[in-house]
């Protein structure tokens, strides 16, 4: 009996400790308690988000985002310096825009927004809130005169956009942050000072940063502008406090951003550089974030067609990035008035009416033995192993037999085409793969325009 009643308290503590030992974890403020964190479950499973630039670099929506900088900064820019003389008084000022950043009534309207991002198949949301050149888009208390509320829309463009996104189930919200400021005298003086005093972090970036969190509870806390150390930003009491008493600890992920040697090491999920697509497995989970407009993140008034990715090209990333362990976040820029240009509406939809299809190949996959096809180009591999099926990404549409290196099957080895009810048939080539032969399917009965999945079940690899 005594036996029995030790195994028996044994049972109930090693179940205790599965069900609640998440909740008992403090993370400590240093980068080894900080990456020991596991990834909350829905933002692996997720893959896709969409990404928002937004604020008064949308009003002169010319150059990127970094229109300030470029105007004013260290090294102007030859075209931006002559886009100012050529259009504006000779005092005008960076300030100056704020009044026209809009957001004008019957023109936004956060609720389209919402409905264009879940139409898409993205699973979560990242707006800026604050980018580099210091306008809130909340009304923050720490930013006086320079925020949406008290200047441009005068309303709270962060809370009215989360309350639209989180009416649908599928969607999550998320915050980017830009830790530093390009002309902030506060930002400056520190810089000046090598970093040694920390003024703007306390009285400035940290207060946003909890205010931000407390207010808006977001499920992404996306860091940028690396401008200093990580300890000048005090960056790992800031996750600690995040992870362990934050209304979202339990929910929020974050990125590797947090100071000048924190990017690419440490974090949530790494980021590296835009645009960061490894090509290659990673063991650490990762984001690529990529822009639709290949020269700006935000709003261009002059962006011309070519600039533009294409869906196909579009999907080949998604498709890239997930089969190395990455998510991918995808940036549109609104205009200044509130509205997502046609263009990038197009690509959102047709992304979701894509994934309609073929999100089983998408969501909830794991990274497979191989990333690509090692006989054949253009082809890249996921894995749901709770369906136990392997998907192959084809970039192109085969004509005929297909070969396929990776793939080693089984008695049991199916071989669909996702969206297409009939199942294709093919012959084994052992350790070398499988030539699978691809029927001749009229446009009409095609299950989709761009980007087929293959699904087979049961391999032996």
């Amino acid at each position: 009996m005594a036996a029995f009643n030790s195994n028996f308290v044994s049972f109930f503590i090693t179940l205790s400790v599965i069900l609640h030992g998440a909740e008992s974890i403090k993370y400590e403020p240093n980068w080894e308690s900080i990456d020991s964190r596991p990834l909350p479950v829905w933002y692996d499973q997720g893959k896709i988000g969409i990404f928002l630039h937004w604020g008064v670099f949308s009003v002169p929506s010319y150059s990127s985002e970094w229109f300030w900088y470029h105007w004013q900064g260290p090294q102007p820019f030859p075209s931006v310096v002559n886009f100012m003389k050529n259009n504006y008084k000779p005092d005008f000022t960076y300030a100056d825009f704020a009044k026209d950043f809009s957001v004008q009534e019957g023109i936004f309207k956060p609720d389209y927004w919402a409905d264009i991002f879940n139409a898409s198949g993205a699973r979560y949301i990242v707006q800026v809130t604050k980018h580099h050149e210091g306008f809130t888009s909340w009304p923050s208390k720490y930013s006086f005169n320079w925020n949406a509320m008290d200047v441009g829309p005068k309303r709270d463009l962060v809370g009215e956009v989360s309350k639209a996104i989180r009416k649908y189930p599928n969607l999550r919200y998320g915050i980017y942050h830009s830790l530093f400021e390009w002309f902030n005298p506060l930002y400056l003086q520190d810089r000046n000072n090598s970093f040694k005093t920390q003024d703007f972090v306390f009285d400035k970036t940290l207060p946003e940063l909890y205010e931000l969190v407390n207010t808006y509870k977001p499920d992404v806390v996306w860091s940028d502008g690396c401008n200093g150390p990580d300890e000048y930003w005090n960056s790992t009491h800031f996750l600690a406090w995040l992870y362990n008493e934050s209304p979202v600890k339990d929910t929020v992920v974050t990125n590797d951003r947090w100071g000048n040697g924190a990017l690419c090491h440490h974090g949530g999920f790494l980021t590296c550089h835009d645009h960061y697509n490894p090509g290659t497995l990673q063991k650490r989970k990762f984001e690529n974030a990529m822009k639709l407009d290949g020269r700006s993140w935000g709003y261009r008034r002059n962006t011309a067609l070519i600039d533009v990715i294409s869906i196909e090209s579009l999907l080949q990333n998604i498709a890239e990035t997930i089969s190395c362990n990455g998510n991918i976040l995808i940036n549109v820029g609104p205009t200044k008035d509130g509205v997502i240009a046609p263009i990038y509406e197009e690509r959102l939809r047709q992304m979701g009416s894509w994934l309609g299809i073929n999100g089983e190949a998408v969501y909830k996959s794991r990274p497979w033995a191989f990333q690509n096809d090692t006989v054949t180009s253009g082809i890249w591999y996921t894995q749901r192993k709770d369906l136990k099926a392997v998907y192959a990404f084809l970039f192109n549409w085969p004509s005929g037999d297909l070969t396929l290196g990776a793939p080693q099957v089984t008695s049991e080895t199916t071989v669909t085409l996702l969206g297409y009810s009939v199942p294709f048939k093919f012959t084994s080539q052992g350790q070398k793969g499988i030539v699978v032969h691809v029927p001749e399917i009229s446009y009409n009965k095609m299950p989709c325009m761009w980007m087929w999945v293959l699904k087979i079940t049961n391999t032996a690899n």
